[in-house]
Formats: structure tokens, sequence, C-alpha cells
């Protein structure tokens, strides 16, 4: 659906509204900067594009990869980069096209991602690059889009991914520690780091081949922990550089956190701010290869949300302060499939508050107020690349400064718009309270508290990064992905007709303990991992413990219990006698004291050992394990305790349903289904299945499974990952929250006293239009009856601009020689739904004095009466549309007041029919 746009010409007066449709002639939505499209390949020509698939040959003429003190050199020119962090398996291929396609439009030039060796290599020597582990094709389809790609091969990746990336096969080969001096390990690592770049080699994907690859990572924040391996970290450090520079790729190496980085590597920055970084030598240039947009989420935890306003205030401060390629970490989250989240305890979602949510939709305004930012350095970029040495510093007030970038000397008392020199600058405002007016360039300029301007053309004000011209978008589903609102809870979510998946469940129950297949016996208790290879989350020890007629009357006696303890226990501990749940312990290497109900005579103690995500970060990671440390013992009896650690166990290594495959479609003869009766929902340890038919449309799907307790979901046998309905502390979220001041992940946080997740994605490619099949696992007991689905949009947008805001960032243009120029001045109110939806409805229209926020709008003393009518005429109907915010278009309701434009819109499939509007 084309946009429509509202705006009027210079000395043009309002029709009547018998006129509308001459009115709506008059504008047309004004693209992105210009230069945006040639800018993504820099001066590098685009040649082939690869085809809709990716799979195409060359996608550039060939170019060297350099770098110098200031800047990465693509094809003999500095560029200022701005790359977004999309992790390959945390989507589906069918979904890589069109995230690409987004961090494009948002302004990156280049697309990150690590290299996950566990998912590559599952087993020693055995290779999987299909699915979502295709990196080949990522690659292809990242050059088809005209981007280029930081690959980071490490081959450690944290990235909360479960063991780091390790595969857990590594830490059985004798003698081997990783990530020291250690030649088992060293072996490993040097023949997948050379697998993965003889691959990208092959496939022509360097830079100089005419690919997409023009930065690589070895290791990975290292720095942080190599202190713990003394002489032998910085041997393997030194080593690992050495490794992947006799690689011979022809694109530079970066190590990030590694202040002691050899000459010949780039050292960067990862943390929530890298203004103040520098590298630990001249001749490199300023790099921040993570910029944490958000964070990552604990099950248990409140959800975290970094304000736009800071986060572009962190990035035009790097810039401002000469950096040269900044990489957010990340631009798309996703989703942790299967069982690759880490841990310990790491959710199923890794939306991480970034500017494109799980789902693949456009977070508003993080995304848009970030493309506006990114549009600005452009603009600047011919200044920022011309200074070989500093930008000239202007010290504006005791907690404000500017940075000038230009061609030549600047006198920055009075104009430079006469000179004809190209020059940008930057002022900021570090005061987290105050607004400050300074003078620079013959002007008064106003910088809010905790901002940057920034001035293309050392005149104009192109963008302030605490004033978000951005709309707000408010999805269907909002609680379980990390998202912050205003208000303390997420609001209830309104589902249309049935809001239940299925009236209609079958159960079959896991047996308890020994099952039959793979079972051994064993004396004392063995180490989770060395049991199971991490092949599933479960493993449980067996065994008898026969109780005596004194050991009953003593405890009828006392009125007291006996209690089985274990001295340390990770993730997860169930506790089972006679087959029923006695209870549980959650934590990393807590202490279990669990009371227990014994009879007289031979008992059955099961213990479960759940893995939820193996650890990912730290030191020695091939020692940290999974299961019990320590004794475990049966106290509280009549002669004294029992010593059950060295005892007979029977092993079990996962759950029945699980290795006979109950979640595929091919397999559901193998199980014992009954339909579901009342008391099923309160019997741990059992399997519900349904069938379903997906929601219409193409949005993505989201299932709520707030009703259940614990376990794993599969839909047509791909296993979308854990659940768990755990909930956050009630305390933490405040009701509001400033951008202002320094962001740390505890800020900001939301969704206190609910459940840390509840909603969790499907791709849309993985259901067919009926007969989908739904199997849960679940070990607590939950109601599959409550369960809901519903497709995940934008269903509210909203957006407010003052008539004194900024022009819009299309406006602007550059000259030959770099110098930019602003064309126009009027700003402009901009509204969008998702690719495929259209504005339905406009539910608040004011011109004038309006108050309030999104979904809390309301006139205020000075309102244009015809300001719904002309927007619901230029909108609805349409994907987007645009309206110039001026006197021109809606009158003049208040003489000698500065108005605002506020207007709120709901958008739908584009079946639905426009609505009338609202009265207000």
């Amino acid at each position: 659906m084309p946009a429509a746009s509202l705006s009027a010409p210079s000395r043009w007066l309002p029709p009547p509204l018998g006129s509308l449709s001459l009115l709506l002639l008059l504008g047309c939505l004004a693209a992105s900067v210009p230069l945006r499209a040639a800018e993504a390949a820099g001066v590098l020509r685009q040649v082939v594009d690869g085809g809709g698939d990716g799979d195409g040959g060359a996608f550039f003429e060939p170019f060297n990869v350099t770098y110098d003190h200031r800047a990465v050199i693509l094809g003999g020119k500095r560029r200022m980069l701005v790359s977004a962090g999309l992790h390959y398996p945390r989507a589906t291929p069918e979904m890589w096209p069109s995230l690409i396609a987004k961090c494009k439009e948002g302004g990156a030039d280049v697309i990150e991602t690590y290299i996950f060796w566990n998912g590559h290599e599952p087993a020693k020597g055995q290779y999987y690059f299909e699915g979502r582990f295709d990196i080949v094709k990522f690659a292809k389809l990242v050059a088809a889009e005209g981007l280029f790609l930081f690959l980071r091969i490490g081959p450690y990746a944290c990235a909360e991914w479960n063991f780091g990336g390790f595969p857990v096969w590594l830490r059985d080969i004798p003698g081997i520690e990783f990530r020291t001096d250690n030649e088992p390990y060293k072996a490993e690592m040097q023949t997948f780091v050379t697998k993965i770049v003889n691959i990208m080699k092959e496939e022509k994907l360097y830079s100089w081949q005419g690919g997409p690859i023009i930065l690589q990572q070895i290791e990975n924040e290292y720095g942080n922990i190599q202190g713990r391996y003394g002489q032998a970290g910085k041997r393997y450090m030194l080593w690992a550089a050495q490794m992947a520079l006799a690689l011979d790729t022809g694109v530079p190496w970066v190590m990030c956190r590694q202040t002691d980085a050899p000459e010949q590597i780039l050292d960067t920055c990862n943390a929530f701010y890298c203004d103040g970084f520098k590298p630990n030598s001249y001749n490199k240039p300023t790099i921040w290869t993570e910029d944490w947009d958000g964070w990552y989420v604990d099950w248990g935890e409140t959800l975290p949300h970094r304000p736009a306003q800071d986060i572009a205030f962190a990035v035009a401060r790097f810039y401002q302060r000469g950096g040269s390629l900044q990489n957010y970490y990340m631009y798309f989250g996703g989703t942790n499939f299967e069982r690759t989240a880490g841990g310990p305890r790491q959710i199923t979602s890794y939306d991480y508050d970034a500017p494109i949510d799980e789902y693949g939709i456009l977070r508003q305004p993080k995304w848009g107020h970030l493309k506006d930012l990114h549009a600005a350095i452009k603009l600047c970029e011919p200044a920022l690349i011309a200074v070989d040495g500093s930008p000239q510093y202007v010290k504006l007030g005791p907690m404000q400064e500017a940075h000038v970038y230009s061609s030549g000397k600047v006198h920055t008392n009075g104009s430079i718009s006469e000179n004809g020199q190209i020059c940008s600058a930057f002022l900021a405002n570090i005061d987290e309270h105050k607004y400050v007016s300074v003078w620079i360039f013959g002007k008064s300029y106003s910088l809010p508290p905790w901002s940057v301007s920034i001035l293309p053309d050392c005149e104009n004000v192109a963008f302030n990064t605490a004033r978000v011209g951005a709309q707000t978008s408010v999805f269907t589903v909002e609680s379980g992905s990390p998202s912050y609102s205003s208000r303390h809870k997420p609001r209830t979510l309104s589902l249309i007709g049935d809001p239940y998946l299925s009236s209609t469940w079958w159960t079959s129950k896991e047996p308890i303990g020994k099952w039959g297949e793979g079972s051994f016996a064993a004396q004392g208790i063995l180490e989770h991992l060395n049991v199971t290879k991490d092949i599933s989350d479960y493993l449980s020890y067996t065994t008898s413990v026969n109780i005596s007629d004194e050991d009953v009357a003593y405890w009828n006696s006392k009125g007291i219990l006996p209690s089985l303890t274990i001295d340390q226990i990770r993730d997860v501990a169930r506790v089972f006698v006679n087959g029923k749940l006695a209870g549980s312990k959650v934590g990393h290497w807590v202490s279990l004291n669990q009371p227990v109900q014994l009879v007289q005579g031979p008992n059955e103690l099961t213990l479960l050992s759940e893995i939820v995500g193996l650890q990912n970060y730290g030191a020695f990671l091939e020692k940290d394990g999974a299961g019990f440390r320590g004794q475990v013992k049966l106290t509280g009896l009549s002669n004294g305790d029992i010593d059950l650690t060295d005892s007979l166990w029977i092993y079990q290594i996962g759950l029945k349903g699980e290795f006979s495959r109950f979640y595929s479609p091919e397999n559901q003869g193998y199980a014992k289904w009954s339909s579901m009766q009342n008391d099923d929902t309160q019997t741990p340890f059992t399997w519900f299945k349904t069938m379903f038919d997906a929601p219409e449309g193409n949005d993505p799907v989201a299932i709520g499974l707030g009703s259940m307790g614990k376990g794993q979901a599969w839909v047509n046998g791909h296993l979308i990952g854990r659940y768990w309905s755990i909930i956050a502390p009630e305390s933490g979220c405040p009701s509001s929250c400033s951008y202002a001041g320094t962001y740390g992940d505890s800020k900001c946080r939301s969704n206190c006293g609910m459940a840390t997740q509840s909603w969790y994605h499907i791709p849309r490619e993985w259901l067919q239009e009926s007969g989908n099949l739904l199997v849960l696992f679940e070990e607590t007991g939950g109601d599959p009856s409550q369960i809901s689905l519903q497709v995940h949009y934008t269903k509210t947008i909203c957006s407010k601009i003052s008539e004194t805001y900024y022009p819009p960032l299309s406006s602007w243009s550059r000259a030959a020689n770099g110098r930019a120029t602003l064309n126009t001045v009027t700003p402009e109110l901009h509204l969008q739904c998702d690719e495929g939806h259209v504005i339905s409805k406009i539910t608040f229209a004011s011109y004038g004095t309006p108050s309030g926020g999104c979904q809390n709008f309301s006139v205020g003393n000075c309102h244009a009466s015809t300001a719904l009518d002309l927007v619901t005429e230029a909108c609805v109907g349409n994907n987007k549309c645009s309206i110039s915010v001026t006197n021109d278009v809606f009158g003049d309701p208040c003489r000698k007041v500065v108005k605002d434009l506020a207007v709120e819109a709901e958008c739908s499939p584009p079946s639905a029919t426009k609505e009338p509007r609202d009265d207000m």
C-alpha cells in the first residue's frame, strides 16, 4: 500500500474541508535520506544481487579492507560504519531476508554475528551447515542487500548461548583445558576456525573476492578472564592472534576487551558506553563491538529496558569523540529455540529490548529514533573522515562541550554558512538534570539534559538524542518479551473470539526414574554432563532405602519428618519418593534440604537433576559441570544419618517420551495417549498434546503458556524452547523511568510480580494451515486448557511532534564536495504500520496543545477542529502516512502559542475496512 502525505507548499493557505482531495495530492512521503542506499556499500559498486535467495556469485567488485588510526578503510576510503547484531540461528532462514532488510532500512552498513561452534560441530568431526545454521546462505543474503559482514568466529561466543558455544564433547578430550595454553584445546580450536575460514574462502565471501566479509573476530572478551590463567593465558592469547593471522583471510582481525592485543589485531570495546575508549595503539581505529542496547534475562527476573534516548546519546557520543564503527548488541535478538539458551537459567526469549523485537517487528520508538540518528551521522561522514587528528574541541559550559569536524580551521564564534567548507559539529550536554543554552557559531542552541545535538552543516540541528520524533508502537502481545512500559504491569491481553487454543487435550504419563533404554547402575554420584553429554536436560538417580519400624515410630513420636540433603545442586533438583514428588530446589550450586515422607520397608528414592542452560561465561567452563556435588544424605533417623553418596544408583538419561519422540507427528503411535481428565492438570511429569489451526494471515505467532508450570514445548516436531512460569519479584519496577543518567541493567525494569516469560514465538514457517500438533512436557503441573494463541503485530501507533521540531532528515542533501545542506524547514509527523498492514482508524488527532502520551492523549485548551478529519483522510487505508506540522495545513487555532500535533491510530490486516472515526 503506498504512503500518503499531508503537507503544504510555501505561502499556501489551508483549504476548506471540501477540498480535501486536492490537499492529499499536494504532498508525497519523502524517501529516506537520498544518499543512504549508495552509502550502504560505500564507494563500492554492488555488481550482482545474488538472486532472491542469496545464492549468487560475486556481490561487490573486489575491494581491500585496511585501517588507520581514524577508521576502517574500505576500497581505499575511510568509513564511519553502523553495524547491526543479528545471530542467524536465533531466527529461521525464512526470517533472514526481512530482518536483514530492516537492518538496512534502519541505517546499518554492516551485519554482525557470532559463529556457534556447538551448532556447527555437534559431534567431533561431524559438521552441520543447514537450516538455521546455514551461515553461507545467511552471508550471501547479507551481501545481496548490499551490506557488509562482521564475522565473530571466536570460537568461544558467550552470547547467552548454551555452554558459550562450546560443543560438550570438547570437555571429554583427555587433558583438555579451555581457553589457555593447552595443546588439546588449541588443536580443536584451530581445526574449527580453519574450517570456517576455508568455507568462507571457498564461497568467495571475503571482500577481496567480491564478498561481504570486512572484519573477523578471534576469541571473545578474553581479557576479562585472562588473569585467571596466569602466564599461560598470555601465551594462549598471543597464540590465538598469530593462528588467526596465519590463516591469511585478507581482512582485519578483532579481539574485543583485549587491552594487550598484538599490534596486528584490533582491540575493541564492549560496554553500555564506549565514548571514552581508546585502542592500545595510535595506529588502530576506535571500534565498539558490543553496544548493549538492552540486556538478557534469567528465569525469575524482571525485564530490562534501555530507553531510546540513552542509547542514542551513547552512540552519538561515541562518534563525537572519535569512534568509527559501532555495533548494536543486539539489533535483533531473536529466540533461543530448542535448548540453545545459555546458563544459568536464561529464558527462551532473546529479545534483548532490541530495535527489532523477537518476532521481527520494529520496536518503536527505538528503531525509528536510531534510524534518524544514523542518517544524521551519515550526513556528517565527510567531515568525520576528513579530520586526520583530533577535532576542534570547544568548552561550552561546566558539563557542555562541542566537537567540530571540518576540512579546515573553523572560527566557532560566528557563522560558517558562507565559507563553503565541509563542517559538522556535535554539541553535548552531559548534565543529567538541566536544560542548557549554549552559544556557538554565532547562535544559541538549547540542549536537553543528557543529550547530543548533531549539526551536519555546523549551523542547523538535524537531530537531538533526547528529542524523539519517531512513532511509539504498541504490540498485540506485550508481556513475555522484554519491553518497558510506563505502566507498572503490562496490560491484559485482549483476545478476539475464543481465547483458548483448544478444548480437546490428550495426556500420557512420563515414568519416574528408570524407564528402560540407556539406564545403568553405578556406585556413587556421577557428574551430570559426564553421563548425559547434554543430549537431554534430564538425568535421574534412583536408589532404594530401607526404613525400620523404629524409624517410623521415632518420627511419629517427635512429630517430625526425615530430610534428604544434598550439599550442592545446579539449576533444578526434584526429589521423588515412591513415585511421588516430595519437593524441588532451584539455584546455582546451592544446598538442598527436603523433608520426605518415608514408609516402613523399602522406599524408592529418585533424584532428578535438570539443566536449564549450561554456563556460558567465565573461566574454566570445562570444570563447571552440572547435577550434584558433595554428599547426599538422609537425615533425622533414629540412629543417625544415612550417607547415600556411595550407594548403588540407577541412572536414566532423559525422558521416555523424549527418546520415543512423542512430539513428532510421525511417532504419535508410540505413546499411550488418553483423553485429559481434570486431575491430570495437577500431575507432574505429564505429556500433553492437542491439534490446532494456524491463525489467518502472515503475522508472527505467539503462544501463551502462562497457565503451565515448567517444561518444553514442540510444534509439529520443532522444539520452540523451554517454558517456565516462574514469577519475578514484586518490587524493582518504577512507574516511570528517566532516560537521563548512566544506564545499568538494573535500571528501567518492568514486569514485576508476573511470569518472566509467558509468550513464546512459533515461527510461521513451522505451521501449516490446519492440523498442527502441539506437544508439551510438563514437569510440575499446569492447565493446558488455558493456553492461548495470538498473532503478534503492531496494533496501536502514536506520535506527537511540535511545530518547532527539526525538519525530516530526508530534507537534507549533500553537495559533490560532501557539504551537507538543509532544503526545507517544516517538521513532519510520520506513522507506519507493519508490512502488509494498514492504518484502519484514527482514534485521536489534535493540533494545538494536546497533553498526555500514547494511549493517554487528551485535547488541550487549544485545538484545531479540522485535525481529526484531515488526519483520517490522509492516513486511513494506507500503510504509512506523513503530515506536515504547520498552520498551513491545520490553520492557527491559537496565535502566539507553540503547537503540537498528536495522533493515535490503529493498525489492522489489509482485509479490515475503514472504520468511522472516534468522536473526541
